[in-house]
């Protein structure tokens, strides 16, 4: 039986990156024409089938659309689950059929695709949340129009459907201003997603605005959700703000929970503002003033914008920022006099 040569055999003869292969391959920038030559007479020399499969596949659609995200993102059922139930529906009804992988990260890190992207066995992909860069760059190195959905990246030519970050996070601030708060802290992993950094380039935006300063000790950049970290921060601040802004839900709430163990009333000592309005900001007592993202309206976005890309692959890429809806509950009130 005769066995399949794949792009990261190519690699391996030649001491590269499976990107840079598929980078060659593809007629992708990002590698030198001397590579580019080396890898196409590799490949010619090891019997590899990729460029004819290219071939077939651009007259003779597939019919099929891919959805990838990392392990992590699929396991966010209550935030990433939406965003993929409705991807699946408008997929559905624009006559188009929706495979869908897991990506692990041994698999991320020596950029395997799965072998419906490796075939070309699909006509466009989507993929929601953040992969690394290298892997992602890979999977557009394939030549398949590819949208990403809450992600992007300076290295990372595609579509993207994001959250307006910045604004949404400036508009939360400003409520807690508007309720008269003027000690306000942010919590949040700034490592973890661009999305996170954006929202404390919009919180710090708000407090320039607003002409106020936040105790360097108020500004939490490598926060882990997990209630030990949460209680082991809020023990070591000299004193509390009278506000946090925190980056997720999650932290909402484990920050309004640690506040209450540490014997500090919520919203009447200190209040609480978070994002996305997922299940925990309503599980919380008293339940969470949040920022709103409106996920179906992601999922058809995103399907849309990969339809449109699909017919139009010679365009100028484009980030969509779509706006929040500030949702006031019980958790943020003007600060004790």
């Amino acid at each position: 039986m005769k066995v399949k040569v794949t792009m990261q055999d190519i690699a391996d003869r030649l001491h590269i990156s499976k990107n840079s292969v598929s980078q060659a391959l593809s007629g992708k920038d990002g590698v030198s024409e001397e590579t580019r030559r080396l890898v196409l007479e590799t490949a010619k020399q090891m019997g590899y089938t990729y460029p004819s499969a290219r071939k077939k596949k651009v007259s003779e659609p597939s019919g099929n659309i891919a959805l990838i995200a990392s392990d992590f993102a699929f396991a966010q059922k209550s935030f990433f689950g939406e965003i993929y139930l409705s991807v699946e529906q408008e997929t559905r009804r624009r006559g188009k059929h929706l495979l869908i992988q897991s990506i692990n990260k041994e698999s991320e890190l020596e950029l395997a695709l799965p072998s419906f992207l490796e075939n070309q066995d699909v006509d466009g992909i989507l993929i929601l949340s953040h992969l690394s860069t290298a892997f992602t760059n890979a999977v557009i190195g394939t030549g398949i129009p590819t949208v990403l959905i809450d992600h992007h990246h300076p290295a990372i030519h595609a579509d993207c459907i994001l959250t307006n970050n910045r604004f949404s996070a400036y508009e939360a601030v400003q409520h807690l201003c508007d309720l008269g708060h003027r000690s306000i802290g942010y919590i949040g992993n700034i490592d973890f997603s661009p999305s996170y950094y954006e929202r404390l380039e919009g919180f710090r935006l708000a407090l320039r605005d607003m002409g106020l300063e936040a105790q360097p000790e108020w500004i939490v950049t490598d926060a882990v959700e997990q209630a030990d970290y949460v209680m082991e921060t809020m023990q070591a601040l000299s004193a509390q703000p009278t506000a946090w802004f925190c980056v997720n839900d999650g932290l909402g709430f484990l920050v309004n929970s640690t506040l209450h163990q540490l014997g500090f009333q919520v919203p009447d000592d200190v209040s609480v503002c978070s994002f996305d309005n997922g299940q925990l900001s309503r599980l919380a007592t008293p339940m969470t003033t949040t920022m709103a993202v409106d996920l179906n309206l992601f999922g058809r976005k995103a399907v849309e914008q990969l339809f449109w890309r699909m017919e139009h692959k010679e365009e100028p890429f484009t980030e969509l920022l779509l706006p929040t809806k500030l949702i006031v509950r019980e958790s943020t009130a003007p600060p004790r006099k």
